[in-house]
């Protein structure tokens, strides 16, 4: 195990908002299989893909917080800012021994009211992640009636190895609000954010106006986040409508009257229908769709 630190270096301490670089394996059938990286060339080299709407590079992180076991959190406030870390956690010390009374039944209708399942491009899935009474679990079986979820941790009883590197600690206030988003909701770059005299006024974009997720989870989650680390007097979410000019409706409706001629040879419908997918808010938290 290969760790750097210097007396002078400066370590992180619980609940600093910070830049991290890390690579997280877990072991399968012997052999170590990654199951999330912040590093592009490692990804490519293991076939590895993010989920939708993350890309590769250093990531937002809470210290402390619930996205990694905590001996992995503890080694990461260790950690001396700039240096490679490399830490190795027994099942015990990564996501905890297996536990079948974590595996539970639920009914299709109650799956299908969940917010991130009435998502416009969600599906229900095997390794879905979902979010029930506020415990987190993915789909390992599923009927037209019955769906079973798995509340155990998505590598549980597997060893997990970790290297990563403290980037630096984020602390302007802009930058702290879109590493915010980034962690609770996710597509931070389609927001636009202010700050002036303590106030934070965020710009919400189209796509978060007409989702349920960001309306019944994200969005209270974030302003509590954003109360917590950076304490502004007030906080506005925007969001602008705009109404198109009489010549832009009347093209509008037009086009939405011209005929479609590629729909003309359609097939007839069959009747059946997507199911929703839902998507994680951070893949490390999420990994569990892998496993």
């Amino acid at each position: 195990m290969a760790e750097h630190a210097t007396s002078e270096a400066a370590h992180s301490k619980s609940g600093d908002l910070i830049l991290l670089d890390y690579e997280l394996w877990a072991e399968s059938g012997g052999k170590m299989e990654l199951i999330d990286t912040t590093r592009a060339e490692l990804a490519q080299k293991e076939n590895f893909t993010l989920p939708a709407g993350f890309e590769f590079g250093p990531r937002p992180h809470i210290v402390g917080g619930d996205d990694f076991p905590s001996a992995l959190e503890t080694a990461i406030a260790a950690a001396p800012v700039g240096h490679e870390v490399e830490k190795d956690l027994t099942p015990a010390e990564g996501f905890g021994e297996r536990d079948p009374k974590l595996i539970e039944l639920f009914s299709m209708h109650e799956i299908e009211r969940l917010p991130e399942m009435r998502r416009e491009d969600a599906e229900l899935n095997i390794g879905t992640v979902l979010t029930i009474r506020g415990r987190r679990g993915r789909v390992v079986s599923f009927t037209a009636a019955r769906v079973r979820v798995d509340f155990n941790p998505p590598f549980a009883g597997r060893k997990i190895r970790a290297k990563f590197k403290v980037v630096e600690p984020v602390s302007e206030p802009v930058a702290k609000a879109l590493a915010l988003i980034d962690l609770t909701y996710g597509r931070a770059k389609d927001f636009a954010v202010t700050w002036h005299e303590k106030v934070l006024t965020i710009m919400v974009p189209d796509r978060a106006k007409f989702d349920l997720a960001w309306h019944a989870a994200s969005k209270s989650r974030l302003i509590e986040r954003l109360r917590t680390h950076l304490h502004p007097k007030a906080i506005h979410f925007v969001e602008e409508y705009v109404t198109p000019t009489a010549k832009e409706a009347k093209a509008e409706e037009k086009a939405g009257k011209a005929p479609d001629k590629a729909s003309d040879t359609t097939k007839p419908e069959t009747g059946d229908e997507k199911k929703p997918h839902a998507k994680g808010s951070h893949p490390a938290a999420d990994a569990s769709a892998k496993a």
